[in-house]
């Protein structure tokens, strides 16, 4: 396992979209795990894999201390209900504002060997799992509110 580089806010890189994972290999799993231990080091709570620079549909959520989820080509298939929170990301150092999210989720997506599974979350873990997917799709967190709005605008011509 490797810690990676954070992509940071300014680089184009965290607005493109991530392309399905179609090989199901040690290539793969060797991403998952220098994942978790990136955002095990960078004490995150999740990260998605356009976060180190990997434009493919990964995530790991750690949904209780020292407990992780990994989802591949996830898909919300159902979402309930609605929640104001505060976010930060590893993208976005020092950064922190409040975004409505769905207080229900349930998803479609599949492990790390290709099997499909279900799961819901809610609450926390809906916040965490919404907030990663997003970033699958090139959505920042600072796009949902005028204050993350004003923050970005300050990056949005930087550079990789």
């Amino acid at each position: 396992m490797a810690v990676r580089n954070i992509v940071k806010i300014g680089s184009e890189t965290l607005r493109k979209k991530s392309k399905p994972v179609v090989s199901f290999d040690e290539s793969l799993h060797a991403l998952l795990d220098d994942m978790k231990q990136t955002m095990i080091e960078k004490g995150g709570v999740g990260i998605a894999g356009v976060q180190v620079g990997v434009l493919r549909r990964v995530i790991v959520i750690e949904i209780e201390e020292g407990n992780y989820l990994e989802i591949v080509n996830p898909e919300i298939i159902k979402t309930r209900g609605a929640v104001i929170d505060s976010e930060g990301c590893l993208s976005i150092p020092n950064f922190y504002c409040d975004v409505k999210r769905p207080k229900y989720v349930k998803v479609k997506a599949q492990d790390r060997n290709g099997d499909e599974f279900f799961f819901e979350a809610k609450d926390y873990i809906a916040r965490c799992v919404c907030h990663e997917i997003d970033h699958l799709n090139g959505v920042l967190f600072v796009d949902y509110t005028d204050e993350g709005k004003m923050y970005r605008s300050k990056f949005e011509h930087m550079e990789d």
